[in-house]
């Protein structure tokens, strides 16, 4: 399998996880407005923070995919994750497009930026026919996102790792896609 592959956009850096992205990885975790946003626990902890980063970069090695962690291009300020995901459930409906982004970075345009660039990386260099985001009710910034990037809602979706609540599952195939990229 590919490693993580270090790709770039307008204003971002989209790069391999490093052991020392913990600390700014726990704070955006811990942040009240992302647990409002993905229901994180309030008990969740900088180990558990750190049992996710090593998840999203094994994924790279397992399976040749994976989310990104996301730097300002300019600064090189760590604003948060995005890329790709999947998991073994098969109530997982597929290769996810996902994104998580420091709040103070909300309203700037980056997790359109980089979830573009994800899914041009899901079509062109994994050659998926269909990607999908899978998105909490009441996450209207994140269906905000998915609705630009041309995903629409496809089906609502109870899953094991989150039984609380069915999530919405968005969907973007290579047709529509392909269509939206020769239009622009």
């Amino acid at each position: 399998m590919p490693a993580c592959p270090t790709l770039t956009t307008e204003r971002l850096t989209l790069r391999p996880f490093r052991a020392e992205d913990l600390d700014p990885l726990f704070a955006i975790m811990a942040s009240d407005e992302v647990r409002a946003a993905l229901h994180v626990p309030d008990d969740f902890t900088r180990t558990q923070t750190w049992g996710s980063l090593t998840s999203l970069a094994g994924l790279w090695e397992l399976l040749g995919l994976g989310q990104w962690a996301l730097e300002e291009r300019g600064s090189g300020r760590f604003v948060g994750r995005a890329g790709l995901y999947w998991r073994p459930e098969p109530e997982w409906p597929g290769v996810e497009v996902g994104w998580m982004l420091d709040p103070g970075a909300w309203g700037l345009g980056y997790a359109t930026e980089a979830g573009a660039r994800s899914v041009r990386y899901g079509f062109e260099e994994l050659g998926e026919d269909v990607l999908h985001s899978v998105i909490l009710p009441g996450n209207t910034r994140s269906e905000a996102v998915a609705a630009r990037l041309g995903f629409t809602p496809w089906e609502e979706r109870v899953l094991p790792h989150f039984p609380s609540a069915a999530h919405c599952i968005w969907r973007l195939d290579r047709g529509t896609w392909d269509e939206r990229v020769n239009e622009g």
